[in-house]
């Protein structure tokens, strides 16, 4: 069911994926901001951008931002997260606009309210093989059940995604070095791992030299806030530390 795509789509060491919050005071401004941050993106060497409608409900949002960035030619790879988890509507999308992988912030675990559907999940991901899929494991704002095992559940998750993605506590907030370290003493050296949140210059090159790339949204924008623009200087200033795995 697994593809081995996540190293040809991200061919440089420690790829950035740079989230587009759908932020904007209208429709149409949303599309303008999110198209503009992917070019942004690209100009400045991240290497994905994950459309997510974090700040708008609107899955038309979604698609108009998807068309216009597909038709741009850029090197950049697209991915999408359509919130909360919901696969069967994301990988469609990424498939329509040509977007290489998505996001889920879900894989694998229990947790209170929520739990995958996996055969629901493996019936659309078996529509979609080319498609990478980067999965969370206990994940920011998901509440795993009593008795449920890290250990386990990475296991279960290494089987059913591409990638994994680890996270701290909530959005900006810096991911724990000890969760890190332990997702990967769990996942060995094979299985790509995700810095999932607050990823900052401060912090990159340590949680680098230890996960395979990192999702990064809220240090990017003004004040590290996730409805204000992304700052050209903000990318740069992180770049520069990533760079470094790049010589």
């Amino acid at each position: 069911m697994l593809n081995q795509n996540f190293g040809k789509i991200f061919r440089k060491p420690k790829p950035i994926l740079g989230m587009i919050h759908l932020a904007g005071d209208s429709y149409p401004n949303k599309v303008e901001r999110a198209v503009s941050e992917i070019r942004l993106f690209d100009e400045c060497g991240i290497d994905g951008a994950i459309v997510e409608n974090y700040h708008t409900k609107s899955i038309k949002v979604m698609e108009l931002v998807l068309a216009e960035a597909s038709k741009l030619n850029l090197g950049i790879a697209l991915g999408v997260n359509v919130l909360p988890n919901e696969f069967h509507i994301s990988m469609p999308m990424a498939a329509k606009y040509n977007a290489q992988f998505v996001q889920l912030d879900v894989i694998a675990g229990k947790y209170t309210g929520y739990e995958l559907d996996f055969p629901a999940y493996e019936k659309v991901k078996a529509k979609y093989p080319d498609i990478v899929v980067l999965g969370g494991v206990w994940p920011k704002y998901y509440f795993q059940t009593e008795g449920s095992s890290l250990e386990a559940d990475l296991a279960e998750g290494a089987e059913r995604c591409e990638a994994i993605v680890v996270t701290g506590e909530g959005t900006g907030m810096e991911t724990p070095l000890d969760k890190i370290k332990k997702s990967r003493k769990i996942l060995g050296k094979e299985k790509p791992l995700i810095v999932g949140a607050g990823l900052t210059p401060g912090n990159a090159y340590e949680q680098l030299m230890i996960a395979d790339g990192a999702i990064v949204g809220s240090y990017l924008k003004t004040d590290g806030e996730t409805y204000m623009p992304v700052q050209k200087s903000r990318i740069e200033s992180l770049m520069s530390v990533v760079n470094k795995f790049r010589k």
